[in-house]
């Protein structure tokens, strides 16, 4: 396996409007010679021992082309009077001039991202199989990123087409030019084709520049296979991300490079939603947990930094590596809300990074920049392409129809529409599951175009379900109905609960105060007012995701006389259709379907 530096690109910047920063700084505690930060040499004839190399990174795109609508859109930043405001931020036309700006000054500077830049993606990108995120990404500069879970949301075939261009093998040509793929390397050295066991994409690249040599290794969450459909992960094995990374760390050491970051698309939840909380902090709600955490404790110290995602979250956070040394781990939210700045200072004489010396920062894409016009082109060329379909209304609220909470009203929204289809397919439908990962966003009211407020339109209907799933009816008994809701909180779903979204007629009471299964409390589900009875048979609506077993409910997987219908999008489009008009728009759903007791 070669790790050869692709080609530096030269880089050319409009006059940008300069950045505020906003920003909060984790450094370890800096123990270089006076010379540690030169970087120039100090007029000498040749190089000083140190050189601080730039690391931007980003995670968790998702396709977010134009800025996110509503709470999806905004991050909190945290105030020095121990209050908190919201910022709007992300949309790729700011982060554009946010990145190209933080270049400047930096001749050493690489950009890396942590995996899901597609996948789950507006319909922008979507419709066009994330060509238009691919393309976004190459003006961007991205130099390197590795595969996230849904960049295998329609197989591997289609990601190796994302990574070296041509056009979809179904719907063909989007545009009278051929699509050229990435321009940076997708790393995947954890996944494995299971036929030849080797890697499926390259698992580490290595950026040099001159004398400075850093290895990039990427990895996803082994735990892929039960977060995508069965079909996107057909063939593939996906292995520890721990013994992955020492693996290849071995293989890039013993060819001379010592400097080492992995990227990893898993992550943590810290312990503040605000962007900029000091994560190092002493005292309680400091730091990070999930399972991002065992992995940096993990990994070999070989390893100089951890890029991660997953998770959604914003953190620049220190955690031990096994030999007890702080190592930095980052991740910048999400939907290009965030980017983070790391300074990575590189030591000549042993080729490794200086870790008293690394500094990072998660700084805010603001919208209050010049927009990239590169970028503006780009998006005005796919939304031409896509207003025909987008621009169409399918429904009308009265509200925001908000996607947070343990049961959100946007989930609620879905469950119901699922199972008016359901009726359609088969009156003897009983009720529907919908999975909260599968609720990319919620409604705003407020209109993102010229369709007037309240106006839901396809585009907006596309960016909460882009998954095209089917909707699936299947038949369970009462006992396996019971199990289902167990399975939100026990099995793989202990420690991190994926709670259901029910349709309107599923209660029952989620005791958080208990542990395990037992936090579904059994004697409280009813069904249309009736208790479940066990021995009985009852048709549930679900997506096919779940309807495969998907996000832990192995019970799910096990239903009988299958029906398969049409996508979600479309279930969801007729139920507004048909529940909603401009002069009677439809209210949100209260969301109080589940009794929560905390």
């Amino acid at each position: 396996m070669q790790a050869k530096s692709r080609p530096s690109r030269r880089r050319t910047y409009a006059l940008l409007a300069s950045a505020a920063g906003l920003a909060t700084v984790a450094a370890l505690a800096s123990a270089l010679p006076a010379d540690a930060h030169s970087g120039k040499g100090h007029g000498h004839q040749h190089p000083s021992r140190y050189q601080d190399v730039q690391l931007l990174s980003f995670n968790d795109l998702h396709g977010n082309l134009e800025p996110p609508s509503g709470s999806s859109g905004r991050v909190t930043e945290a105030q020095a009077d121990g209050t908190t405001k919201t910022i709007d931020a992300g949309g790729v036309e700011y982060l554009a001039t946010h990145l190209r700006e933080a270049r400047k000054g930096h001749p050493y500077s690489v950009t890396a991202a942590g995996g899901d830049m597609v996948g789950a993606s507006p319909l922008i990108s979507g419709l066009f199989h994330d060509e238009p995120t691919i393309e976004a990404l190459n003006k961007l500069d991205l130099d390197v990123t590795t595969v996230g879970n849904h960049e295998f949301d329609e197989g591997a075939k289609e990601l190796a087409r994302l990574q070296n261009g041509g056009c979809h093998p179904t719907d063909g040509c989007y545009t009278n030019k051929k699509f050229k793929g990435a321009d940076f390397p997708y790393l995947a050295a954890n996944v494995l084709d299971e036929k030849t066991d080797k890697p499926i994409l390259k698992p580490y690249w290595v950026w040099q520049k001159k004398d400075v040599k850093i290895g990039f290794i990427g990895v996803t969450l082994e735990g892929t296979p039960g977060i995508v459909s069965a079909d996107g992960v057909k063939g593939l094995a996906f292995k520890d991300e721990v013994e992955t990374i020492d693996k290849y760390a071995k293989v890039l050491q013993r060819q001379g490079v010592q400097s080492i970051v992995a990227l990893v698309h898993e992550g943590g939840f810290p312990a503040s939603s605000s962007y900029n909380y000091d994560c190092d902090s002493a005292g309680a709600g400091s730091g990070i947990s999930g399972p991002i955490v065992d992995i940096a404790k993990n990994v070999t110290p070989a390893v100089d930094a951890l890029v991660t995602g997953h998770t959604h979250t914003a953190y620049v956070c220190t955690v031990d590596d096994p030999a007890g040394n702080p190592r930095m781990v980052t991740s910048a939210a999400s939907f290009g809300r965030l980017y983070t700045d790391t300074t990575l200072t590189y030591d000549r004489r042993t080729g490794d990074i200086a870790r008293t010396a690394v500094q990072s920062a998660n700084h805010v894409v603001t919208r209050d920049v010049a927009k990239a016009p590169d970028l503006t082109e780009l998006i005005s060329k796919w939304n031409t392409l896509a207003a025909p379909i987008g621009n169409r209304a399918i429904g009308y609220i009265s509200a925001d129809v908000n996607n947070t909470g343990t049961e959100s009203p946007m989930g609620d929204l879905i469950a119901d529409a699922q199972f008016a289809y359901g009726r359609e397919l088969d009156p003897g439908t009983d009720l529907a599951l919908m999975n909260p990962g599968g609720v990319r966003a919620g409604l705003t009211y407020a209109a993102k175009g010229s369709e007037g407020d309240g106006v839901v339109t396809y585009a907006e209907g596309f960016t909460v379900q882009p998954f095209a799933n089917t909707v699936n009816l299947q038949d369970f008994t009462g006992a396996q109905l019971i199990q289902v809701l167990k399975e939100q909180v026990s099995g793989t779903n202990a420690a991190a609960p994926k709670v259901l979204q029910p349709s309107a007629n599923l209660t029952y009471t989620l005791d958080l105060t208990k542990t395990g299964a037992d936090r579904v409390v059994t004697d409280s589900i009813r069904l249309d007012g009736a208790v479940v009875d066990p021995a009985a048979t009852y048709r549930v609506a679900t997506n096919s995701f779940l309807a495969g077993g998907g996000d832990g409910f192995t019970t799910l997987g096990q239903g009988t006389n299958d029906l398969v219908g049409t996508d979600d999008l479309s279930a969801l489009a007729q139920y507004l259709t048909a529940h909603s008009s401009a002069t009677s728009p439809l209210a949100p759903p209260a969301a109080n379907r589940i009794a929560i007791v905390q």
